[in-house]
């Protein structure tokens, strides 16, 4: 009975040596180690394939992320299908958010990422495993799985399950799910590589959009956290616009300083067709466009401080009455103004509770077709779509929003003023607007707005 006792544990000492051989550690070992790699983390870059779940489709992005110590990242989302990619990058001059194809560019101060969680981003990966004590562990063939708390801006996501290869602690998949244990977006990385040498040029903005550095045309650029400007984004002081004159680079070399005190707005290369909303002298001559007074960033990451108090006063059902009076270029019913063409908007699939749709209509906004639908109940807000032809942008201060296929633009105040989320798809410029509606609530809609309208 003794030798079978002694033989059993021989054995047990042999496959745990074995185990032991191959690599396998437990929990404490592993995120001892995993603080070490992020400590001691240069660079790396990864690609893969990012699934949405948040409509009624999956929706698939081609991720490419690259970073280099200290805070150089770049960051790019492609939808393969509709041929468009988008790019974030951070380097020296700031945080950016690019669409080459659009010839748009736009800037934000921030600290992102380290204050924005990134499902695809080593970094918050890794700390979301070393923050969570309650961390659940296991081992999948030649990965660890953790199990561990989700921290992003989507508050829906509850958990997430990351898989680390075992030999170098690389991601290998990520799937994050929502309270009830749904997976709602999914990483799968087709190749991750630590100590990439990675040049200067690939967080270039220049380089990114493929343009020169000197001469040329140059992307449309915005800076949201300028402060010359900031809080006229539902004003009416006409003696603002001295301050704005300045608020965004001029391509064309012109200072484009606003007329002071005056509605019109007209700008001092001649065009006379920057009418503000509302008398607001603060949003004209941003970048010596026509249309810049109204006119947004196609990136999805600028509305213009018109677009803002057009679609607040439709949030309080006067958005045609208050704006069509007022300029060509803002917010008017279609027939009413010089854009051509047909559009045909997308139909968001996820309505709050208590919300439905009060009133759909064809408008010209900023110039160009779109729609306006506006919504009523628990929360009242306000969606807009628009193709913007121009390459006018208006400075206005923002946060950057994380809405998984893009990244959106959320302007406004305090709680109890209107806040606008901007973000385009597709080529097209979305804009909700309302005084109530949460950002949680925002985020959402943003993420179910997908398809060709249904009526």
């Amino acid at each position: 009975m003794r030798r079978r006792f002694s033989f059993i544990a021989a054995i047990l000492l042999c496959v745990t040596a074995v185990l032991a051989g191959c690599g396998t550690k437990d929990a404490e070992s592993v995120v001892k180690d995993l603080d070490k790699t992020l400590s001691s983390l240069d660079s790396y870059t990864g690609k893969g394939v990012m699934t949405l779940y948040t409509g009624q489709q999956p929706l698939e992005y081609q991720v490419d992320v690259s970073f280099q110590k200290p805070q150089y990242y770049r960051i790019a989302l492609t939808n393969a299908k509709k041929d468009i990619t988008q790019i974030v990058l951070r380097n020296d001059e700031g945080v950016f958010v690019l669409t080459p194809r659009l010839n748009k560019v736009f800037r934000f101060q921030s600290d992102w990422p380290a204050n924005q969680g990134q499902v695809y981003l080593y970094q918050t990966l890794v700390q979301s495993i070393l923050l969570d004590n309650s961390r659940q562990f296991a081992v999948d063939n030649d990965a660890y799985v953790f199990d561990v708390l989700a921290n992003y801006q989507n508050g829906s996501l509850a958990r997430q399950k990351i898989w680390l290869n075992k030999s170098d602690y690389a991601p290998n998949k990520v799937e994050v799910s929502d309270a009830n244990n749904a997976v709602m977006v999914s990483v799968k990385f087709d190749s991750f590589k630590f100590g990439s040498k990675l040049e200067k040029s690939v967080f270039d903005t220049q380089k990114n959009m493929g343009t020169p550095a000197a001469g040329g045309d140059q992307p449309t650029m915005a800076y949201p956290d300028n402060g010359s400007n900031a809080d006229n984004a539902n004003s009416s002081n006409n003696n603002a616009s001295s301050d704005n004159a300045s608020a965004s680079p001029d391509n064309n070399g012109t200072d484009n300083a606003a007329t002071n005190g005056s509605t019109d707005n007209t700008a001092t290369n001649g065009n006379a067709d920057n009418t503000a909303t509302n008398g607001s002298a603060g949003n004209a001559a941003t970048n010596g466009n026509a249309d810049s007074g109204n006119n947004a960033n196609a990136t999805g990451n600028s509305p213009d401080d018109n677009a803002s108090t057009d679609a607040d006063n439709s949030a309080n059902n006067s958005a045609d009455d208050n704006a069509a009076g007022d300029s060509d270029d803002a917010l008017a019913p279609a027939g009413s103004g010089d854009a051509g063409g047909t559009f045909i908007g997308m139909d968001p699939t996820y309505f709050p509770d208590g919300v439905s749709e009060k009133d759909n209509q064809s408008i010209v906004f900023g110039g160009n077709p779109g729609i306006m639908i506006r919504y009523s109940g628990t929360y009242d807000y306000t969606l807009i779509e628009t193709q913007p032809k121009d390459v006018a942008v208006s400075a206005t201060k923002g946060e950057l929003k994380d809405l998984g296929f893009t990244y959106g633009l959320l302007s406004g105040g305090a709680e109890d003023e209107q806040r606008t989320l901007t973000w385009t798809y597709a080529g097209t410029e979305f804009r909700i607007t309302s005084a109530n509606l949460p950002e949680e609530e925002m985020i959402k809609i943003a993420q179910s707005v997908q398809g060709e309208m249904s009526k």
